[in-house]
């Protein structure tokens, strides 16, 4: 067992938003350890975002990463031989990286031209609470809510 829990580490703020959590964005959408393309891919989504809809990137992208986070999960657990979905809340790191990876993930699997209209596309889409990523959040939330009666099961 560890004797102490490890220090967060720090990120570096984005050059243009000057924001930390962008750059977490970019460190999870970042492929085999090239930043400076993550980068790109990232603010070209972002000029992109700016030219459809008239509005503040940053605040589009921020706005669709709190629609995708969710709120509560289900973890499975075994009592007496039969397995439950036990609801159980997340905690504010987890439902951040949830909600990035799946806006990621549901980007790339978007169908369209390059990794920067895509990736556009699935932001403006959860901003506006629709799109892949806000549906699966969704559908979570859905499953703790039918199986809210195990709620007393949590460990």
């Amino acid at each position: 067992m560890r004797k102490r829990k490890p220090k967060p580490r720090t990120l570096a703020p984005d050059p243009r938003f000057q924001d930390p959590m962008v750059t977490r964005f970019v460190n999870n959408l970042m492929i085999s350890g090239k930043k400076s393309v993550a980068f790109k891919v990232f603010y070209e989504a972002m000029d992109i975002i700016a030219e459809k809809t008239g509005e503040d990137p940053h605040a589009v992208w921020k706005k669709a990463l709190s629609n995708a986070m969710p709120q509560v999960e289900v973890r499975s657990k075994r009592i007496g031989g039969a397995t439950f979905q036990i609801p159980v809340e997340i905690r504010s790191e987890r439902k951040v990286a949830i909600g990035m990876r799946w806006l990621i993930n549901f980007s790339r699997a978007r169908s369209g031209k390059g990794i920067a209209s895509k990736l556009a596309a699935e932001l403006m889409a959860a901003s506006k609470n629709e799109g892949a990523s806000v549906k699966r959040k969704e559908d979570t939330h859905r499953m703790a809510e039918s199986n809210r009666a195990f709620a007393h099961f949590r460990a």
